[in-house]
């Protein structure tokens, strides 16, 4: 096991044993494969700087490397941005852990040997995150690699495996290049995935919310604060915006395009499918402190007389987020709200009993114009988990759940 900082500023030698140049950059080349590393930046003097290939390299030791070539068989440098650069991008910078989720800075990278044909490959295998590596930066050139290390095996280590490792790159152009995913990123929790976002720079912010796909791009941003929430739209194109924000339940759409720029809110608008953004804009009128800016206009509604196995049949071809999925609505036969049937009972009553029989009781509702102080008490006072919403007429317009309310309370601690 290599450590990075062994190997820059390591003497190259060549086959001959000529002193060829010092390490001064090792190159990965991640659409190759990614962890070798795939080229040696070897510097003497003002000397036009040389580059030695993996497979040139016969042995490698901290502070020594020795080529199975001649300096005439290596390449004069030119400088290629699909090369991430150990020193100049990973060292000291920021990456992704996506195991711990969480932000943290490189200090170190640790290098496993592989003989190949005759060659040694050096393969990236943790990065180190930890004291060890921050250790051996600060003593690196003052102590020997040997003295170095002793003091490490005496230190608290924190690696993580370079296939947890999520590179930050903020350049659109250079992502491609460096073939960078966050396809990783996007099997995070939302909520996980916005404390990693809100620790970012906003350009890198930016970089990952553009990689993402719209769903989960959507899911992130509900989980953001409202200024970050809206910095990042503002900077997206419209169109890629509307894609977004159709992703998210119409009352965290309402939300979101409320805290922007009347213009931009009409741009965004104007890209989204005409029925969303119907139901968007409806929410948009209702202040968001009252019972009509909390809910959420999508939720399932059956008649009252229904049977258990008519609805549950009729659930399963709808479309329907089966996260969101926690009560069933009620109307009578003049389309008025008749109260709720939570999933745990439709699934536990009798095959035959209708909707009407397993409804809770008390059945309660507020009218959208409903402060959301009124809100919070019926939630506590009842033990909610869902609230309807109805209109002057008694027909139900959207739902309120327990997620909203605790959303709202957290917001004002």
């Amino acid at each position: 096991m290599l450590h990075a900082t062994e190997m820059l500023g390591a003497s190259a030698y060549d086959v001959q044993g000529n002193f060829v140049g010092r390490v001064r950059e090792l190159f990965i080349e991640p659409a190759e494969q990614a962890s070798r590393v795939a080229r040696y930046l070897l510097g003497r003097g003002k000397f036009q700087p040389l580059v030695a290939k993996y497979d040139q390299v016969a042995s490698v030791a901290p502070g020594t490397m020795r080529l199975n070539v001649s300096e005439k068989a290596l390449e004069e440098y030119h400088s290629n941005e699909a090369w991430l650069a150990v020193q100049k991008d990973l060292l000291d910078q920021q990456i992704i852990d996506t195991e711990g989720r969480k932000v943290v800075r490189v200090n170190d990278l640790d290098l496993t040997e592989h003989r190949v044909n005759g060659s040694v490959e050096l393969r990236v295998s943790l990065a180190d995150v930890g004291l060890t590596g921050a250790v051996g930066r600060l003593l690196q050139g003052v102590a020997p690699p040997s003295l170095i290390r002793r003091i490490q095996e005496k230190l608290p280590t924190h690696m993580i495996r370079w296939e947890f490792v999520n590179l930050i790159e903020p350049d659109p152009l250079r992502r491609i290049k460096l073939r960078v995913s966050h396809q990783k990123l996007a099997h995070l929790h939302p909520a996980d995935l916005a404390d990693i976002l809100e620790a970012l720079s906003s350009e890198e912010r930016q970089s990952i919310i553009d990689s993402l796909d719209e769903e989960s791009a959507a899911e992130t941003l509900a989980e953001l604060d409202v200024r970050l929430r809206r910095q990042i739209v503002e900077k997206l194109d419209p169109e890629k915006a509307a894609d977004i924000i159709e992703e998210m339940q119409p009352d965290q759409a309402a939300d979101l395009l409320a805290t922007l720029p009347a213009d931009t809110s009409k741009e965004v608008l104007a890209e989204m499918p005409q029925h969303e953004a119907s139901d968007v804009r409806k929410l948009m009128k209702f202040d968001e402190n009252t019972a009509g800016g909390m809910m959420n206009t999508q939720f399932v509604l059956v008649g009252e007389a229904a049977t258990r196995e008519e609805v549950i049949e009729w659930i399963r071809h709808i479309e329907h987020d089966p996260e969101q999925l926690d009560a069933v609505f009620l109307n009578d036969t003049d389309a008025k709200f008749a109260g709720v049937v939570p999933m745990g009972r439709l699934l536990l009553a009798s095959a035959g009993e209708t909707m009407a029989s397993i409804r809770s009781e008390p059945v309660l509702s507020l009218p959208p114009d409903a402060s959301e102080k009124d809100v919070f008490e019926l939630f506590d006072k009842y033990n909610l988990r869902v609230l309807a919403v109805i209109d002057e007429n008694g027909s139900i317009i959207g739902t309120i759940t327990v997620d909203d309310v605790v959303t709202r309370l957290a917001a004002k601690v």
